[in-house]
C-alpha cells in the first residue's frame, strides 16, 4: 500500500491542465471583483453599514473604511497576476489573504461560494500552476538565455497529486452537497424549490412551467442525483463529454433561476480540469499562438522535481490535512442536538446549497435593571436591510447584535443592561414559532461552540443528513 502511495505521489502528468485552470480561475476572480466594485457594492456592504456581523474567532477582522477599496484593488491585481502566472506564488498568496479577509468582513455576505472560492485558493498555493505556460516561465528563460539564471524554466510535467488535489476538491463539494438533499424537506416536499420557482414566471419558455408541483419535485430529484453523480461521470473518460454538458446545462439555468452570481461560471469552468492533458494542451497552444507565446517553451520535457524533500514532505502534509479537514468539517453539526436547519448550529462551511428557506422577525427589548426603564430597538437605526434580514433566523447573528446593544446603550450612560428578543421563525413554509427563548438575557450569554441551549426545540421533524 504504501509502495503504491509513493508510486502514485512520484508520477507526473501534463501541465497543461493546471496551467488552464490557473488562466481562467484568476480571469473569473478579476470579473467578480470588477462586477463586485461595479455595483457598488464596496460601499453598500462593506463601508455604509455602521455595525458588522463578525465570524466567531475572527472578531478582529473588521473593514478598514474607505481603505477596503485598496483591499478590492489588490485582490484583483493578484487575480490578473495569477491568471498571467506572473510571481505566483506571490500573487496568489496575495489573493488568498486579501479575499478571505474581504469575505470575513461580514458574516452578512457570507455565500458558498465565497469560501469555495478561499479554499481552492489556499490549495492552489501548494500546486505549482506557475510553472507552465506563464510569465514566469518566460521571463525565466530570458535570464537563462543570458545565463543569468541556471534553474530549469519550462516545466512541462508537474506531480500528478497536483492535478487530482483539484478534482478531489470539487468532487467533495458536488457529494457534500448531494448528500445534503437527502433529507425529507427536500426530496418529499420539494422545499424550498416549491417556494421559490413559482416566483419565476416570466423567465421565457420556461416560466409558465415553474408554478406546477411535478417541476418542483423534478428539479429536487434531479438536484440531488446530479450533485451525487456528476463527479463520477466527469471522471470516467466516457461520459465526461455528457458530464460536462449537464454541468454547463444545471449551472445555467440555476444562474438563470436564482441569483447567485458567479459560482454556475466557476463550477463550469473548474469542471475543465477533468479532461484530458491533451485537451488542455490544445487549449493551451490556442491561446499561445494568439498572444505570440514561444511554442519551444511549452514542449520542454522537464519533469518538476522537489528542490527541498523537507519542503516537499511538509507541503504533502498541509495538503493532507486541509483534506482531512474539508471531510470532516461538514459533519460536525453532528456534535450538536437539535434540527441543523433550525439552529444552524454546524450548518456553514458544509457545502449545504440552497436548502432552505428562513424567514424571521426579531424585536429587541433594553432594560435598564437599576432604574427598571425598559424600551424597544428599531433594529433599522442600526442595521442594513440585509443585515436585519440575515439576522432574525441565525442564533449567532441574534447574540452578536444583542451584545452590541449591549455596549451600545450601556456607552450612553444606561446601567446593568439586559437584553431579550421576541423571535420568530418560519423555516421552508412551515409556521412561524417561537425561536429564542424569550426569558433569557441575551446580554449574559457567551459565545461558544457550545450548543445554544436558549433556543427553542424544532416542533417538528426533518428525516436525513
Amino acid at each position: 500500500m504504501i509502495k503504491r502511495i509513493n508510486t502514485y505521489l512520484n508520477s507526473h502528468e501534463e501541465a497543461a491542465p493546471l496551467a488552464v485552470f490557473r488562466l481562467f480561475f484568476g480571469l473569473l476572480m478579476l470579473l467578480s471583483i470588477i462586477r463586485f466594485w461595479s455595483y457598488g457594492w464596496i460601499d453598500k456592504f462593506y463601508i455604509s453599514p455602521s455595525f458588522h456581523f463578525s465570524f466567531y474567532g475572527f472578531e478582529w477582522v473588521k473593514p478598514i473604511g474607505q481603505y477596503t477599496y485598496l483591499l478590492f484593488f489588490i485582490s484583483g491585481l493578484s487575480a490578473l497576476m495569477v491568471a498571467l502566472g506572473y510571481k505566483y506564488r506571490l500573487a496568489i498568496v496575495s489573493f488568498f489573504l486579501s479575499f478571505t479577509y474581504i469575505e470575513l468582513m461580514d458574516k452578512t455576505m457570507y455565500l458558498n461560494h465565497y469560501y469555495f472560492v478561499s479554499v481552492l485558493s489556499f490549495l492552489m498555493i501548494f500546486l505549482p500552476a506557475g510553472k507552465y505556460f506563464s510569465l514566469d516561465a518566460l521571463l525565466l528563460s530570458r535570464k537563462a538565455k543570458h545565463k543569468t539564471a541556471t534553474v530549469d524554466t519550462n516545466i512541462q510535467y508537474v506531480p500528478r497529486w497536483s492535478i487530482d488535489s483539484i478534482k478531489l476538491l470539487l468532487g467533495i463539494i458536488y457529494l457534500y452537497a448531494g448528500l445534503a438533499k437527502l433529507n425529507s424537506d427536500w426530496l418529499f416536499k420539494a422545499m424550498p424549490l416549491k417556494i421559490w420557482l413559482p416566483s419565476k414566471f416570466n423567465i421565457p419558455l420556461i416560466g409558465d412551467l415553474m408554478g406546477q408541483e411535478w417541476v418542483h419535485f423534478a428539479f429536487s430529484w434531479i438536484g440531488a442525483g446530479y450533485d451525487l453523480a456528476i463527479p463520477f461521470l466527469l471522471l470516467w473518460k466516457r461520459t465526461r463529454s455528457f458530464a460536462f454538458v449537464l454541468v454547463v446545462i444545471f449551472h445555467i439555468l440555476t444562474r438563470v433561476l436564482f441569483p447567485i452570481g458567479m459560482f454556475p461560471y466557476i463550477m463550469i469552468v473548474s469542471a475543465l480540469i477533468f479532461f484530458d492533458p491533451q485537451w488542455h494542451k490544445r487549449v493551451v497552444y490556442a491561446f499561445a499562438k494568439a498572444v505570440s507565446y514561444p511554442k519551444q517553451l511549452l514542449e520542454s520535457g522537464i519533469y518538476l522535481t522537489a528542490k527541498s524533500k523537507g519542503l516537499h514532505k511538509l507541503s504533502l502534509g498541509i495538503i493532507a490535512l486541509f483534506f482531512c479537514l474539508q471531510i470532516a468539517i461538514p459533519w460536525r453539526y453532528l456534535l450538536y442536538p437539535g434540527e441543523l436547519f433550525w439552529t444552524e448550529e454546524g450548518y456553514r462551511f458544509s457545502w449545504r446549497v440552497m436548502l432552505m428557506e428562513k424567514s424571521g422577525y426579531a424585536q429587541f427589548k433594553i432594560v435598564d435593571e437599576v432604574s427598571q426603564k425598559r424600551f424597544y430597538v428599531d433594529n433599522s437605526d442600526f442595521l442594513t436591510p440585509l443585515q436585519e434580514k440575515q439576522m432574525s433566523f441565525q442564533p449567532d447573528f441574534i447574540l452578536e447584535y444583542a451584545h452590541y446593544l449591549r455596549d451600545h446603550f450601556a456607552a450612553q450612560g444606561h446601567k446593568n443592561i439586559a437584553v431579550y428578543v421576541d423571535a420568530r421563525v418560519a423555516l421552508n413554509g412551515r409556521l412561524s414559532t417561537t425561536f429564542i427563548d424569550p426569558s433569557v438575557n441575551l446580554a449574559t450569554i457567551k459565545e461558544s461552540f457550545a450548543p445554544k441551549k436558549w433556543i427553542i426545540p424544532f416542533t417538528d421533524d426533518i428525516k436525513g443528513l
